[in-house]
């Protein structure tokens, strides 16, 4: 029996995928790891978008294939591959409900239902963002955003002053902004 050996040991801070970015952007033959990855969730994401399982996965196919095309402009800083490819999969999207709607002579589809899918795209990345944040980042952001406590009350679960979780949630803000405007970008 063959055992499958892993490339690299797996990181939280993502050293791991980084590793796998930088092989592939020398070789792309090593692009299939990263790929085999990915391809769940970039498939699942297109499916729940999609009406038909046969365009999900042309779709899917369009998807890392413009990525492969265009992994030597991919730079590293420190957001998951997945992010950058749910972006790739969302313009591919895009161009084809704009290419089916020219075909049909309709108007592109509606901003509302466009804005509501984007929402909660944009709610789902950013959750998996704070969950990439350091634990002391992430329980002041959960407590300061979702369960809506002061500072006072943080300051006190966590045993700091006042100020070093306002320092907290600063560090933890600017690094959830510069990750966010990685992805827009």
């Amino acid at each position: 029996m063959v055992h499958r050996v892993p490339a690299v040991e797996a990181h939280s801070d993502g050293t791991d995928e980084r590793v796998l970015i930088e092989a592939a952007q020398r070789d792309p033959i090593r692009f299939a790891e990263l790929y085999e990855r990915n391809f769940g969730r970039v498939y699942t994401f297109i499916a729940r978008r999609t009406r038909e399982r046969g365009e999900a996965e042309d779709l899917t196919a369009e998807v890392f294939q413009r990525a492969l095309a265009n992994l030597e402009r991919f730079e590293w800083r420190g957001v998951p591959l997945w992010v950058w490819l749910l972006q790739i999969a969302r313009n591919a999207l895009a161009d084809r409900w704009r290419c089916v709607a020219r075909e049909r002579g309709e108007p592109a589809p509606g901003s509302d239902e466009d804005g509501a899918s984007e929402d909660a795209d944009r709610r789902l990345l950013l959750s998996e963002l704070v969950n990439r944040l350091p634990s002391d980042q992430q329980h002041v952001i959960v407590a300061r955003f979702v369960e809506q406590k002061s500072i006072r009350e943080i300051a006190g679960e966590l045993g700091r002053t006042d100020r070093a979780v306002k320092q907290l949630q600063y560090r933890a803000l600017s690094r959830l902004r510069a990750w966010m405007g990685d992805v827009h970008e």
